[in-house]
């Protein structure tokens, strides 16, 4: 795809000459007369750089850096004649890329142009890069759910929404049953697999706002904001459902049965973190004592039972 520039220059000679050069240099080129005109193009279309005049009818050039570079990821190149009241500062100061004085021989302007692009381009990789960066530190590489570190901010965070709005709050935490056998008999890589996709299944019984994590081990929890209680024991049997419906084939044997124990457990105003999600293992543990493949719920702190 073509970088697209947009051209702002009230004089149309100077508009058309920019434009023809620039479209033979390989840019795909819009035009605009002002300010005014120039927004209105970058609101029905996306921009990569602006080239403006700063001496325009209305709103000047300046301010229409600014008002750009609050509003979009758009670099812009400012031009000003050198008899004219304005300095490099301050279109810099207003987030220009680069400021060239009229008349402007297009030769340099393109070299420019190519110079700002580039820094774009540059830009925009290391800010994917620090975004994946981001992403790698809050997931677990194996099943591509959140880690636990990055369950423990959230959680903390919910927390706060809790104090502030009175939001309900549950949690699940769940535990997949006899994973210790599996693992010796199968193997930790067919145990991998199945780690994978209990993932696969938490995710699809999940509401875009509820959020999943691996603890750690085979142990996952869930975070299920504006929920009560019972609406997420109703979750927690949806899911321990879907699970034990599920054949895990392996190279072992055509299909095998996994089943998980999961913890229910609903947030009390001024609990601490680590007391919620040790109500929430207590559950868990619970239905491992229980007999395995259950939901059991523990709502109350052991101060108010």
């Amino acid at each position: 795809m073509l970088p697209h520039i947009l051209v702002v220059d009230d004089e149309p000679a100077i508009r058309d000459a920019m434009c023809d050069y620039l479209k033979l240099s390989g840019y795909e080129i819009s035009l605009a007369a002002s300010a005014e005109e120039a927004l209105a193009a970058i609101m029905a279309c996306p921009m990569d750089v602006v080239i403006t005049d700063i001496t325009l009818p209305g709103m000047n050039g300046l301010e229409l850096t600014d008002r750009i570079k609050s509003a979009w990821d758009v670099d812009v190149i400012v031009m000003t004649g050198y008899s004219q009241d304005y300095s490099y500062e301050e279109a810099i100061n207003k987030g220009a890329s680069d400021f060239v004085f009229k008349p402007v021989r297009l030769e340099e302007l393109n070299l420019r142009l190519k110079r700002v692009l580039r820094e774009r381009m540059l830009n925009q990789e290391r800010l994917q890069m620090l975004d994946e960066l981001k992403k790698l530190s809050i997931t677990d590489g194996l099943t591509q759910l959140y880690n636990s570190r990055y369950f423990y901010s959230q959680l903390k965070g919910e927390i706060e929404r809790f104090k502030r709005y009175g939001h309900k709050l549950s949690l699940l935490l769940l535990d997949i049953d006899h994973f210790k056998a599996y693992n010796d008999t199968y193997g930790h890589l067919e145990g991998d697999k199945i780690l994978v996709r209990i993932g696969q299944v938490i995710r699809a019984c999940l509401r875009k706002m509820d959020t999943a994590y691996r603890y750690g081990g085979e142990e996952f929890t869930i975070i299920l904001p504006g929920t009560p209680g019972e609406e997420a024991r109703t979750v927690a049997e949806r899911l321990r459902t879907a699970v034990a419906a599920e054949s895990f084939a392996n190279t072992g044997t055509a299909g095998v049965q996994i089943t998980i124990s999961i913890g229910v457990t609903q947030y009390c105003r001024d609990e601490s973190v680590a007391s919620f999600v040790q109500r929430a293992d207590q559950a868990m543990y619970h239905s491992k004592q229980s007999g395995r493949n259950q939901v059991s719920c523990i709502f109350e702190t052991p101060a108010e039972s």
